[in-house]
């Protein structure tokens, strides 16, 4: 990796100061400086077309400007963070701006200014670098260190928002008056300016209302979604390839496996991958993902590719490292598989939000009881929430531009909501006995079971966009087969 250039320090010698005054940095001559200002052709982008969302981003600003009439808003993408020293983590904007935007570079803020028929609406970028003074070649994020930015013209193009300088709205704000409302969290200079004309309440109620916004998906969020979930039974295909290789080597082979086609197809994987083999599948986030892959035992991928426009998908499988289920294992995923099935047939419009995990949740009360593992009567159990020391986690939430999309949302808008056309949300029931539980037979232990899909609440029910990978243990069986060829 290059070394940027770095500024001179005070204890220099008096000819980096002088040049450092001047802008520009140690080891820069007068010759070199003027030589790079010249001799660069025009790149402008005159042929560029409107993002394929901009219709969708502007109907969802329309919504946002008529629930907060009057009042300024500003909702930023976020700066770079440290990763260690001069290196950043890798830069995804904030989901409320990117939701509003389309856009998804650091350092840009979406204002809403109001006016008498609503608000007008600028996007805040960075311009292109500037070659006059070096900005391109010398600072470290300027074009030719980390790629060319898109003209303020061009950006008002693709996005279909007037863009300006973002360099200069941090004073604009701290001159502007009358009520103002700020996403937090995300651009501290941004919140530093608007110290004194800004709540938590109001701008918590910005945050709710863009949360709670994401609930319903339009059809480009749901085809985006599509889209995800179809690279990832890909990627899902990719693992069953090279189970023999992961086998040599550890769980991270299946890891960087998946995350191939998630950069290939996508943007990124849209949360840490979890290949939780043996009983690290009894751990609801492993995502060490550094243990080894032993034949007869089972391996829960829980893994979704992230699309260019952060749509992510969210699919959980189980299989048998060997491609078979003994009989322990396949009696466990099929309860799971039972419930998972109840689950999903209980997402459908005008149906509570809880009716799918209570759903999932009485089938493997049931199971429990059955093999007797817990005294009944289900009614009891389930009341207690005496299954909950094996089943763990809900069965599921919504799914979209986060992996846990809508958290923001309001309780009564959401867990104690009902659902509609257009929501989506994973149906992932499980059943993990820890390695070291000893209130369940032997052969048990360290065995866990999840079966995750992507749920679309649709007009008359609902469409799993996950159906084309295999969920029942034979036809699983069946498909491992056939992919290993």
């Amino acid at each position: 990796m290059a070394e940027e250039l770095t500024p001179a320090t005070p204890d220099e010698s008096e000819e980096p100061i002088k040049q450092r005054k001047n802008g520009l940095y140690p080891g820069v001559s007068d010759e070199l400086a003027e030589n790079m200002k010249s001799g660069w052709a025009d790149t402008e982008l005159r042929d560029l077309r409107p993002i394929p969302q901009a219709a969708e981003t502007a109907a969802r600003r329309a919504a946002l400007s008529a629930r907060f009439p009057g009042e300024r808003l500003v909702i930023p993408a976020g700066n770079l963070k440290t990763r260690s020293n001069d290196t950043e983590y890798a830069f995804r904007a904030s989901v409320e701006y990117a939701y509003l935007t389309g856009n998804q570079t650091e350092d840009g803020v979406l204002v809403l200014e109001p006016t008498a028929e609503g608000h007008e609406a600028t996007i805040y970028l960075l311009p292109r670098s500037d070659r006059a003074n070096g900005e391109f070649w010398l600072d470290g994020q300027g074009e030719l260190w980390v790629g060319r930015r898109h003209s303020l013209t061009e950006a008002g193009t693709l996005y279909g928002i007037p863009a300006s300088d973002v360099r200069e709205l941090a004073g604009a704000l701290r001159e502007a008056t009358g009520p103002v409302r700020v996403v937090r969290g995300y651009d501290a200079g941004i919140e530093a300016a608007l110290t004194d004309k800004v709540t938590a309440e109001r701008d918590e109620e910005l945050r709710v209302f863009l949360s709670e916004a994401r609930l319903v998906k339009d059809e480009f969020e749901i085809g985006e979604l599509q889209k995800a979930v179809d690279s990832t039974v890909r990627g899902f295909e990719d693992v069953v390839k090279v189970l023999d290789k992961a086998e040599a080597t550890s769980e991270r082979y299946i890891e960087g496996t998946f995350f191939l086609r998630a950069r290939v197809e996508g943007n990124d994987v849209g949360y840490g991958t979890i290949a939780a083999a043996g009983p690290h599948a009894c751990t609801l986030h492993w995502v060490r993902n550094d243990g080894a892959v032993r034949s007869g035992e089972l391996l829960l991928l829980d893994a979704g590719v992230e699309t260019h426009t952060y749509y992510t998908a969210d699919v959980t499988r189980t299989l048998p490292v060997n491609g078979r289920f003994d009989e322990i294992q396949r009696k466990i995923y099929d309860a799971v598989y039972e419930a998972q099935e109840a689950g999903i047939a209980a997402v459908r419009p005008g149906a509570k939000y809880r009716d799918f995990h209570d759903a999932a949740q009485r089938v493997l009360a049931e199971r429990l009881v059955e093999w007797g593992l817990v005294e009944g009567p289900v009614e009891r159990v389930l009341e207690l929430g005496l299954q909950r020391r094996w089943t763990l986690h809900g069965t599921g939430h919504m799914l979209g531009m986060d992996v846990h999309d809508c958290a923001a949302a309001r309780v009564e808008a959401y867990v104690d909501g009902t659902l509609e056309p257009g929501m989506c949300l994973t149906v992932e029931p499980g059943l993990y006995f820890q390695a070291d539980d000893l209130t369940v037979p032997e052969e048990y232990r360290g065995i866990g079971v999840r079966i995750e899909d992507d749920v679309l609440v649709t007009e008359d029910g609902n469409r799993n966009l996950s159906a084309a990978l295999p969920r029942r243990s034979d036809e699983v069986e069946a498909w491992m087969a056939a992919v290993k060829g």
